[in-house]
């Protein structure tokens, strides 16, 4: 027996049973995603996504450290930054840490003056979030730097298994790559949220329908999970 849905008419329709009707019906957007703007679960199809690929990562580089004949660096040693004649295991990469994790806080501020329609502080919070992520983005390019002048390449390591390079170098570059993406994106929102592209409905890209500034919340999605994965690699990597 079908299930009677409403048509635009008031007529009742009738819907499809198995895997037909499932497909109809998210197609339609009758039920899957009635709550949920299609922007919001595109982002999340694609966090669940980037997800898999973080996560294989991770797990590869877990095996190849168990796995490894050859000794692993110390990397509370190989990332220590020398500071008024004294090393500081791990200095840098805390100071990224906190720049990281203080992006997500100016974030969350920023969606939340969007939704009241603050134009200004909204903008002025995403580009505080941009520059907090160019800055990571530039401290990552020091401490790639401070390794390839060391020898580090993602084929041989001077202090041990050489695989240590392919993981650092493949890890961390698309991690960084997810941040430079993210700061562009900000910047480019936070223009059209501060010239009231989203009040006024100006044609362009990315600008959704009028009074609607839900596209800054899920720049916010995107931020918090590349902030959420930086998490991780920090505890399995540096600290491991």
């Amino acid at each position: 027996m079908t299930d009677p849905a409403l048509t635009d008419t008031g007529h009742p329709l009738a819907r499809a049973q198995g895997l037909r009707g499932v497909a109809a019906d998210w197609a339609s957007d009758q039920r899957v995603f009635k709550n949920v703007s299609w922007g919001k679960a595109m982002m999340w199809i694609f966090l669940l996504s980037d997800t898999f690929i973080f996560s294989c990562f991770l797990i590869s580089y877990m095996t190849v450290r168990m796995s490894t004949t050859e000794g692993w660096p110390n990397t509370g040693e190989v990332f220590a930054l020398t500071v008024g004649g004294h090393s500081t295991p791990l200095l840098l990469i805390a100071i990224m840490t906190f720049i990281l994790i203080s992006s997500s806080g100016t974030m969350a501020m920023a969606v939340n003056f969007g939704y009241r329609r603050d134009r200004v502080k909204s903008a002025g919070l995403m580009l505080a979030t941009a520059a907090f992520g160019a800055t990571f983005v530039g401290m990552q390019g020091l401490e790639w730097t401070k390794l390839i002048l060391e020898g580090v390449r993602p084929w041989v390591n001077p202090w041990g298994a050489h695989q240590f390079g392919s993981c650092f170098f493949m890890i961390t570059g698309f991690h960084g790559t997810h941040v430079t993406i993210g700061v562009i994106f900000l910047i480019l929102m936070s223009r059209k949220v501060l010239r009231g592209d989203f009040d006024t409905e100006r044609r362009g890209f990315f600008t959704s329908r009028k009074g609607r500034y839900e596209i800054v919340e899920i720049m916010g999605l995107y931020w918090h999970f590349v902030d959420l994965v930086w998490v991780f690699i920090f505890a399995l990597f540096y600290l491991w």
